[in-house]
């Protein structure tokens, strides 16, 4: 092997070797590691293992509607995760929003701001998610009332 063969592939070894030694010392970042944690809570909490599993249908069409909730609790749509772990998300924003409410003790209207908002988020969430359950226990009577109706039904099924 000629010199310059060789001292390239020393070259490389070496560029390789400072590469795999500086990737093996760092360590991601705690924020990093906790954000990683709480997507693949929601994921779980919305159902997506569910989906991943059985590879529901997106929705369905039925007599000239769609249908993106599953009228039933023992199954669901792929668009019965994806609006869960939208409500889902939006609670925990909430709840971070809140939290992030009581570090600005030294600007009160900031972080009253931050908590109305939070609990907005939170309370959107809790009741658009309770809607879409009661709506899935319920779906007989909810589906035999007019669409004007059931548009303004969904919400507010469990008061």
């Amino acid at each position: 092997m000629s010199s310059k063969k060789k001292k390239r592939s020393s070259v490389v070894s070496f560029s390789l070797s400072r590469w795999f030694s500086r990737i093996s010392i760092t360590t991601p970042s705690v924020l990093l590691i906790t954000i990683i944690g709480i997507l693949y809570c929601i994921f779980l909490f919305g159902g997506g293992l569910f989906t991943l599993i059985t590879r529901p249908a997106p929705s369905a069409y039925v007599n000239g509607q769609f249908y993106f909730l599953y009228p039933s609790i023992s199954g669901q749509f792929v668009s019965d995760t994806v609006i869960s772990v939208i409500l889902f998300g939006f609670g925990f924003l909430g709840l971070f929003t809140i939290y992030q409410s009581t570090k600005s003790a030294y600007n009160p209207r900031q972080a009253y701001m931050m908590l109305i908002i939070g609990v907005a988020f939170l309370l959107i969430s809790y009741i658009f998610l309770e809607g879409a359950i009661n709506f899935k226990e319920t779906a007989g009577i909810i589906l035999t009332l007019p669409f004007f109706h059931r548009l303004f039904f969904l919400p507010w099924v469990f008061f």
